[in-house]
Parts: structure tokens; sequence; C-alpha cells
């Protein structure tokens, strides 16, 4: 079983974003928070939202995610969000700059990694990534398939199989 963080509530979701470890290399990676509303933070508490092809972008000196898919608030009246509006991402200064140099070279790019909630604060990680080529990602499947093989067979050796 998992192991909560000792902040986090009991019944608080952390939405986790799979197929971003799958298409990118992550390099490096930053705790960030978010600017919501408060139907995007009700809706998110009940872990209804969706990454998607979600991607963060640098703008004037600030950082943006855009097509973060959140599902509109069931109970939310006219006071409803946008379910894919753009999101400011809060960093520090320091972060930002060298987030900048980074996205500045050829083929890196930011990919949200993971939301969860922190302290009552609904944070993201996001991923300084590099795109993988299609044998990059084969070979990752290869790796992976090898290991629950070998894993495999350690667990037959350890019970007494032959």
């Amino acid at each position: 079983m998992a192991s909560k963080k000792k902040n986090e509530k009991p019944g608080t979701p952390s939405i986790t974003n799979r197929k971003a470890r799958h298409e990118f290399t992550i390099e490096d990676s930053f705790e960030v928070g978010i600017v919501l509303t408060g139907t995007e933070v009700k809706s998110l508490r009940q872990g209804n939202a969706g990454f998607g092809d979600a991607f963060a972008y640098m703008k004037s000196g600030e950082v943006w995610l855009k097509d973060f898919y959140i599902k509109p608030f069931e109970q939310g009246s006219y006071n409803n969000h946008d379910p894919r509006r753009e999101r400011k991402l809060l960093l520090k200064r320091d972060e930002i700059r060298k987030i900048d140099r980074a996205v500045a070279q050829k083929g890196a790019t930011l990919v949200p990694l993971k939301l969860y909630f922190t302290r009552g604060l609904a944070k993201m990680e996001l991923g300084l990534a590099k795109g993988k080529k299609k044998y990059d990602k084969r070979a990752g499947i290869a790796a992976k398939d090898e290991k629950r093989d070998l894993d495999r067979e350690l667990k037959k050796a350890r019970i007494g199989g032959f």
C-alpha cells in the first residue's frame, strides 16, 4: 500500500500522469502551486481531473498550464469554471529562470507529472522533459518486461517452485 504524506488528508486523491513518463524522459522536476477557483478545488478533491495533452509554457516571465481538464463541480451553479481554462503556475523566480533557459533548448518542454494536495494547498509536480524516440519507448517497455519476468522467476525460486 502506498504511504501517505503526514500533511495529506486521508481522502484526498493524488492524480498521476502515467503517459508522461512513457512519452518523455524527465530531466528535472519542480513542485509548483496552481492558481485555482473554488469550484476547481472542490472538483479536484473529488479526483475529477485529467491530464490528457496538458503542457506548461512560458509567457511574459510566467509559467502557464494549458489543456489540463478539471471537470465542472456538480453542485456548482453559475459560479462554475471553464474546464480547460489556462491556469497560472506559481514558482520561485530562480526556478522560472532555470526553466526558461532549459526550454530555450531544442526539444525541451514542460509536462505536468502529478497533482496532489499538501497542507490544504493544491500542488503539481512539473517535469522538464525531452521527447523520447520510438525506439527509446520500445527499449523501456522491453526493460520493464525483462524486470517483471526476472521478479517472477525469483518469486518462484523463493516459494520453492521449479
